[in-house]
């Protein structure tokens, strides 16, 4: 029997609301409640079940009948009301509908089908403009949702037709050039002729065209996403400063700049080298403890993200919390970071672009992805940033990131001939088809149509069940080796953990979802939640049980056997033979010009100057520094009992920390302090300075609450626009440039990185290119987590200092953007000093020294001791500022962002101590805390420029996004 369980709210109906408003603002109008009178949610059963037993269904498990009506109705009934109905289309993950299934089978009810829909109730004729933006911008997404008019029918639960073998044979021995461009852009490889060219001449060798998925596999393992050809490959780069040319030639950009770094540090500690793994693993190791390694990672997911805002974001956290899980024999998860990067939610709806969702919208789904993920996994989501620019629009940025801790005799692995491969955790399905490949590409107006198949669908719990029992297996030491199944799918992890011997796989192995797929979508599919483990034979009794105990699905799908080949087959018959060596050493080189001016600071020009008081308030109102509390409150960042410093703080709890510092081990009180730095707009003037910056700002995040400098590592993720661009892709060099240069000076290894090139969208008459971003995330250790301080003020009678050196560097600052002015100086990292500050900083930390600590950031000196006053609810007079920045007038002193600061608030009995510890280096008293609820800061004159009531100034920085 097919039975159709409607829900609707009782009360206030919050998904009628939340269309109409959505409706409302892309069309300026307040039509919304004309075409959506109410609306309800739904499931659509099949199974051997009469009504009765679907209708205890509902009262047991479906519904909450305290705040929901429902009611069970056979399949293609009439309300009366005419509805279009939502349901996600064939092959997409339907997380809820596996949850009802698992639970219907332990309440002993026999389904054998379930899919969920969302309905809508309105008028039947709808004109046609409207109704296009309701269906396709509003009620679904089209890449991953379908539209029902009327009631259901039967065929509307269908998941899929069985798929029926037919073995595909690609010819392209024959192909000229531009057929093989055609064949990888029709095909969606992402290879360019060069890389089409030489796959050509592999087959010519072998005198055979190659299958579908042979093609596949050496797209997927040859894609940008998988392999970094750019970073890797070969640099002409041209710098021009002052009329002087400068060129070299990188062989390998990221193995001469970051990596480089890296392995130079790591000679330069010696015996006292604290890298563990770096480079070389799904995240960075490092050591923490007598019994653990900390290990980090950070990815991005872009591309998805901009198709299906929520399953693209929801997705990239499920998929960088696998890369601990899948690091050395796998790491327990601690914690996770999020930082995004959207156009601002106000953008004017009829601006939008072809095919890009407007960017409240993006948003609202990506804050709700990954706070589901993390939250129902389990796992605090701790640090991140929100930063907003309109060349963010068709390109949001999403980057996800995940801490765990690891035994110390369990970073090593390997996999051994014999081995069975063994797919562990999620069923294999439609979604994620050429995600690495797509996510390789760049944006166009037809993306959302054609690569809707690129998007992934996460099930949190599920893969908490899988995290589950890999930490078991992984004690029992029931498996040789692991890698998470992301980018590529099988694809990618077989090709990754057979490279150096080789794997036999049969795909008809491999559970499945439906019995649609066909075995290159099975091989290549990105559908979540999956791990893939080389197993001694012995051992898959004892692993199987394990798995079966906790409701996780285990497969062998094949073999890991020392034939230097990969070869795969279906249902018997071979579908695929490739040499490894060819997939992981026969990419051609990739050979790319890049370019970069150096050019001179000028007078900041245009706009219009602002008092400095109406100035602090505008810039703590803009969006990329307000409050985003209203994200964080939706993330839980105090589970697992481990988060010390969280990211609110204060009196009240609202206050923005400069870090977070967590323990991983319950009971010991050693920590790992974490924080990003992000400038783009700094970019737009110089990316030397915009990189230097950035991990000056990670690393002095992650001193201000207590992380020791000489112990803290880095990690990079670049996203940037079309490479082939020699004026971007100089950028690019330039910010490696940078990278290497201060870490070298700061001391930092960077021991994981990630980038996302080609993030640029292309119409027929528009053209949005992502300003060059670089995301710095820094990870230190906190010797003992009671030693760590806050932002907030403490008490009052306290003096506030000034650490380090305050220059006219407006350039590219929030001063600038809320004024309008351009130009000007950037601000820059003198590398000789900021490490004798940050030691020094440390020391008056742990020695005791600080009561509070805030770096100083965007907006400056200003912002910064408003945050502070306001936090700790104490006031503060600034009346020696001048002191502190000589020659500089009071614009600057105020907003400058100059680097290497801190503001610190110190009880007057440490003034003393505090000045021997920094002796040689900026430190200025400028004020003291005070009772009034007031912030008053003083210019150069003894006149007051700012004079305002802690509320007021807290008012103008939580409202904008008080959603």
């Amino acid at each position: 029997m097919l039975w159709e369980v409607e829900i609707r709210p009782l009360g206030l109906d919050g998904e009628r609301e939340r269309v109409c408003d959505e409706f409302d603002l892309l069309t300026h109008s307040q039509r919304g409640a004309d075409w959506v009178s109410s609306s309800s949610r739904g499931f659509l059963l099949e199974g051997e079940i009469d009504r009765a037993a679907a209708e205890q269904l509902m009262k047991d498990l479906l519904a909450d009948l305290v705040v929901e009506e429902a009611s069970v109705f056979e399949v293609g009934h009439t309300s009366g009301t005419y509805s279009f109905t939502v349901l996600l289309k064939p092959g997409v993950m339907d997380p809820v509908a596996e949850s009802v299934l698992g639970a219907a089978a332990d309440l002993g009810v026999p389904l054998k089908a379930v899919r969920t829909f969302r309905r809508y109730f309105g008028p039947e004729n709808i004109p046609s403009a409207d109704q296009n933006l309701l269906f396709r911008k509003v009620l679904a997404n089209d890449a991953i949702e379908q539209v029902i008019l009327g009631p259901l029918k039967p065929e509307h639960l269908a998941l899929g037709k069985p798929y029926a073998f037919k073995k595909t044979i690609v010819p392209l021995r024959n192909l000229g050039d531009d057929e093989l461009v055609k064949l990888s852009k029709e095909g969606q490889l992402a290879l360019n002729l060069d890389e089409m060219k030489t796959v050509q001449a592999h087959f010519k060798e072998q005198d055979r065209d190659p299958t579908d998925v042979e093609l596949e596999t050496v797209a997927q393992t040859w894609s940008e996403h998988c392999s970094h050809k750019t970073l890797k490959g070969t640099i002409d780069y041209t710098e021009i400063n002052g009329g002087q040319r400068k060129t070299i030639r990188y062989g390998n950009l990221l193995k001469e700049t970051i990596f480089g770094a890296t392995q130079e540090l790591r000679k330069r500690f010696g015996a006292d080298d604290w890298c563990v793994s770096v480079f070389a693993d799904n995240a960075g190791v490092v050591t923490f403890d007598e019994n653990f390694h900390a290990c980090i990672k950070v990815e991005t997911h872009n591309h998805p993200s901009a198709i299906e805002p929520y399953g693209g974001a929801n997705t990239g956290l499920g998929g960088v919390i696998r890369d601990p899980l899948g690091t050395g024999l796998g790491a327990k998860p601690i914690c996770n970071t999020d930082v995004f990067c959207f156009a601002n939610p106000d953008f004017p709806p009829d601006d939008l672009p072809t095919g890009v969702i407007h960017p409240r919208r993006t948003m609202i789904g990506v804050v709700s992805g990954v706070r589901d993920y993390g939250n129902r996994m389990g796992i605090p989501t701790v640090n991140g940033a929100i930063v907003f620019d309109e060349r963010y629009l068709a390109n949001p940025l999403v980057f996800c990131g995940t801490l765990g801790i690891i035994p110390v005799d369990k970073v090593e692995k390997a996999s051994k001939p014999g081995d069975y491969i063994v797919a562990v955790g999620g069923r294999t399905g439609r979604d994620g088809i050429h995600g690495a490949t797509f996510s390789s590409l760049e944006l166009t107006d037809e993306s959302e149509t054609v690569s809707g198949g690129a998007v992934q669908i996460g099930n949190a719990i599920a893969e908490k069940k899988v995290l589950d029992v890999i930490l078991q297996a992984r004690d029992l030491g029931l498996y040789s080796a692991i890698t998470d199944c992301g980018a590529g799918g099988f694809s990618s992890a077989v090709g990754e953990m057979g490279a150096d011997l080789g794997a036999s796989v049969q795909l008809e192995k491999c559970p499945l979802k439906y019995a649609g797929l066909s075995y290159t979508e099975i091989w290549i599919s990105e559908s979540q939640e999956r791990m893939v483990l080389a197993v001694p034979p012995k051992n898959w009794p004892e692993l199987q049980a394990l798995c079966a105990g906790e409701g996780v699905e285990a497969a062998i799908i094949g073999t890991f056997e020392n034939t230097g080949r990969l070869k795969l087959s279906y249902q018997g018959e071979p579908v695929g033979d490739v040499a490894m060596h060819f997939l992981h050493d026969g990419r051609p080189t990739t050979a790319k010009v890049a370019e970069y001016e150096v050019k001179s600071a000028t007078p900041a020009t245009g706009g219009t100057a602002m008092p400095p008081a109406d100035a602090l308030l505008k810039i703590l109102g803009s969006y990329s520094v307000c409050s985003k509390e209203w994200v964080i409150r939706q993330y839980d960042h105090e589970v697992q009992g481990g988060s010390v410093i969280k990211p609110l703080t204060g009196v009240m709890n609202d206050g923005p920390s400069d870090a977070s510092v967590v323990m991983p081990v319950l009971g010991s009180m050693k920590g790992l302090a974490v924080a990003c730095g992000l400038n783009p707009r700094y970019g737009d003037l110089d990316t030397y300075h915009m990189a230097a910056t950035a991990i000056d700002e990670a690393v002095r995040n992650v001193v201000a609450v207590g992380g020791n400098p000489a112990r803290t590592a880095i990690l990079d993720n670049f996203c940037w626009g079309n490479v082939n661009d020699p004026a971007i892709l100089g950028s690019l060099v330039r910010t490696s440039e940078a990278c290497r240069d201060v870490a070298l000076a700061f001391g930092t290894p960077f021991v994981s990185g990630k980038d996302s090139l080609n993030n640029q969208y292309t119409s027929a008459n528009r053209k949005i290119s992502i300003p060059g971003t670089l995301l710095v995330t820094a990870m230190a250790h906190v010797d003992d987590v009671r030693q760590c301080v806050t932002m907030d003020l403490k008490e009052t009678g306290n003096e506030l200092y000034l650490v380090g050196t305050t220059k006219d560097e407006l350039g590219g600052s929030h001063y600038h953007l809320i004024t309008g002015q351009t130009g000007g100086q950037v601000p820059t990292v003198d590398v000789s000093t900021a490490p004798k500050i940050f030691k020094a900083m440390h020391s008056a930390i742990t020695g005791g020294l600080i009561r509070s600590c805030h770096d100083l950031s965007e907006g400056g000196f200003a912002v910064s001791i408003a945050e502070m006053a306001f936090a700790g609810k104490i006031g503060a007079d600034i009346t020696e500022l001048t002191t502190a920045a000589p020659g500089i007038d009071d614009t600057a002193r105020l907003f400058s962002e100059s680097a290497t600061r801190f503001v610190i608030e110190v009880k007057p009995a440490n003034g003393a101590a505090l000045k021997k510890m920094f002796d040689g280096l900026p430190l200025a008293k400028v004020g003291t805390t005070v009772k009034e609820p007031r912030l008053r800061i003083a210019g150069a004159d003894g006149e007051w420029l700012v004079w305002a009531k802690l509320d007021s100034l807290k008012e103008a920085w939580q409202k904008p996004l008080r959603w």
